[in-house]
């Protein structure tokens, strides 16, 4: 079924937009006057023109955790309450506040009144619900308990929303500390000092060496400004392309995970995601090989992402999963235990979520240390340049001061 945006009037005189599915231009326009809408622009999602091209442009976006988590927490609210999938989602569609969201579920809608399995139409918008929530809900529906994993889906969501939140949390006091001190410093240098070089120059007085040092650093900077903003955005397109090589991303990965303080950080925070998604997809009834190679596409780390796929090949062949963890030589310890008591006690999934909120506890708290070495020690390079462009200031006025006594 064709999917179409719009702009209309609400009874107040409002303007409102969004998108709805119906079987023709005609059918759409009469959608919107039975919702008491007054369109102005009705047109396909799909067509061309500036307009819908920056319309799309939104529609295509990537789906936020906030907004997805919001939305599967309702559904599961409907689907609990025997309201039948296709008729939950046309009573969700219109309340979503986010086009991307709004259009892809609508068109999710559009297939399943075509025959199409929910999670299979899920599956058509990657970008949107990723490979993790597809799953989990064709176990759902497989299983009739569509309901409790939406729920446990929406969990995870939150979970995830919140680790994010608090990690870019953790980070501003810092960028904020580097961006004010970059400020003051290029400040410094681009307007104070250049008054100051010229009344020194006029005196035609010999100055310290802090100052003259920062004399040239100001013309460095003021001749080669324009290099080094080229040369920044060369590194930064450089970098980009260089991400889009599989081989520089797979020794990226290897890098990072023997990092010095940020490695065990990252494999914490790792292994977290890789647990708790584990256990969500097996609690919703996933078989352990396909939960396995679920995991494996949403680590993030080609490394480990490689070492789940020889974890699931050594689970085929009749490994438990804690000995073929420990085999790799990359989880860490603990987590390996915990995993082993859980298969012994027939509680694998349970323990899981345990090993889950364990490491997310464990890599907030060093978050919070690293957060808390970091800070005096960008306050303390602040300082010691800042304090180095004051002195190279005031050393000639010193020098200034003594000679007028003297004469």
């Amino acid at each position: 079924m064709p999917v179409f945006s719009y702009t209309a009037l609400n009874p107040s005189g409002k303007s409102v937009s969004g998108i709805l599915d119906a079987d023709s231009l005609g059918a759409a326009r009469k959608q919107l006057r039975q919702s008491e809408l007054y369109p102005t622009r009705i047109e396909p999602a799909e067509a061309g023109g500036a307009e819908t091209g920056w319309f799309s442009r939104i529609l295509n976006r990537r789906v936020g955790l906030e907004e997805l988590g919001t939305m599967t927490r309702q559904l599961a609210s409907l689907v609990s309450a025997n309201i039948p999938l296709v008729n939950a989602l046309s009573v969700l569609i219109p309340h979503l506040s986010a086009k991307a969201l709004q259009h892809r579920l609508s068109q999710v809608k559009s297939d399943m009144l075509e025959g199409t399995g929910f999670s299979a139409a899920l599956a058509r918008h990657p970008s949107a619900f990723p490979a993790l929530y597809v799953n989990m809900v064709r176990a759902g529906e497989m299983s009739g308990t569509l309901d409790l994993v939406l729920n446990r889906l929406a969990d995870i969501l939150e979970k995830q929303r919140q680790i994010r939140n608090r990690i870019w949390t953790a980070m501003v006091y810092p960028l904020f500390l580097t961006v004010t001190g970059l400020a003051i410093l290029i400040f410094l240098v681009a307007v104070v000092v250049p008054g100051m070089v010229q009344i020194f120059a006029d005196m035609k007085q010999v100055l310290p060496l802090p100052t003259r040092i920062l004399i040239r650093t100001g013309d460095f900077i003021s001749r080669w400004g324009w290099g080094m903003v080229v040369l920044a955005i060369g590194g930064l397109a450089g970098w980009r392309r260089a991400l889009r090589n599989e081989k520089f991303c797979h020794g990226l990965d290897r890098l990072v995970l023997r990092l010095p303080l940020i490695g065990r950080l990252n494999l914490q925070i790792i292994t977290a995601r890789i647990s708790r998604t584990l256990g969500s997809l097996l609690n919703s009834g996933v078989p352990m090989l396909t939960a396995i190679e679920i995991v494996a596409s949403v680590s993030g780390n080609r490394i480990l992402s490689e070492a789940m796929e020889v974890i699931r090949r050594k689970i085929e062949r009749g490994r438990p999963l804690a000995a073929s963890l420990e085999e790799t030589g990359l989880f860490p310890p603990l987590s390996v235990q915990m995993i082993r008591v859980g298969e012994q006690t027939g509680e694998l999934e349970q323990m899981l979520e345990k090993v889950a909120d364990f490491f997310d506890g464990e890599s907030e708290a060093r978050i919070a240390r690293l957060v808390s070495i970091v800070e005096p020690c960008l306050i303390l390079a602040m300082g010691l340049i800042v304090g180095f462009v004051v002195l190279s200031i005031c050393l000639p006025i010193f020098d200034m001061n003594r000679l007028v006594r003297i004469g």
